[in-house]
């Protein structure tokens, strides 16, 4: 059965492999960003190889009154959202606390906290019109785990696993499924905006073991997608091999 799906933060990473597994398998995507050229590109090549409808939208989630207005004047026709997943995310930074910009944690807050609630905010009365649906949260795990240098980042993402609980426990009488998804390393666009383009930083950060790839996740979010209606993942872990959990690497240097 065709679905529509809702991706924030499509153009990179978890998002646009999430855009490339959904539309293979024949769903329609309202796909969010920030990059116009890039987010046109990208619905262009999937529609163009997959036969399937996508609705670009550019705005920054950051933006309430954007959030609210890009979802309020939807058409008609691509209102019915079945999957809503909230991508959209960053870390700014790898400082100690007393040495941390007050303003990248700033925007770590409004984009991974207030960023996903305010679409999820925007869509849920349309899923509740349905009866039904299903929010995927990105988390990490880092919102399981602390770790030297990860303060405001960690703090975004222990917030978005808090969240993802009290959401599920709210909008269960709804029918609405609500699964966090914490991965760890990956090699992704993610690390070159944490160190804000710093090339040398970001070449050495994988040295020692195999990441996941954007890929790997999006296989597993999209995995959670396909159970029963009565199964719901409620959070789920997922790293490499290499990593044991949020701060343990098989090698000598934690680099997350």
């Amino acid at each position: 059965m065709q679905k529509t799906i809702l991706i924030t933060g499509a153009t990179s990473g978890f998002g646009k492999a999430c855009a490339e597994i959904f539309a293979k398998h024949n769903n329609n995507l309202i796909l969010t960003g920030r990059r116009s050229g890039k987010l046109a590109e990208i619905a262009a090549a999937l529609q163009e190889q997959y036969g399937i409808n996508v609705l670009p939208l550019v705005f920054d989630v950051q933006d309430k009154s954007a959030c609210f207005n890009a979802i309020a004047t939807l058409p008609d026709k691509w209102k019915a959202i079945d999957i809503l997943i909230n991508n959209a995310g960053l870390a700014l930074g790898r400082d100690l606390f007393d040495e941390a910009s007050t303003e990248d944690c700033d925007t770590m807050i409004d984009t991974n906290v207030k960023g996903l609630m305010y679409v999820s905010k925007a869509v849920v009365p349309l899923m509740q019109l349905k009866g039904k649906g299903h929010i995927i949260n990105l988390g990490s795990v880092a919102g399981k785990e602390v770790y030297e240098r990860g303060n405001g980042y960690c703090a975004s993402k222990f917030a978005v696993v808090a969240l993802s609980r009290s959401m599920r426990i709210d909008l269960l009488k709804h029918k609405i499924k609500v699964t966090c998804i914490n991965p760890g390393a990956a090699d992704t666009e993610f690390s070159m905006v944490r160190f804000k383009g710093d090339e040398e930083k970001v070449a050495n950060i994988y040295n020692g073991f195999t990441p996941l790839t954007a890929h790997d996740v999006a296989d597993v979010i999209y995995y959670t997608t396909t159970l029963p209606d009565h199964v719901c993942i409620n959070d789920l872990d997922v790293t490499c091999l290499a990593q044991a959990d949020g701060i343990y690497f098989f090698k000598e240097e934690i680099i997350r």
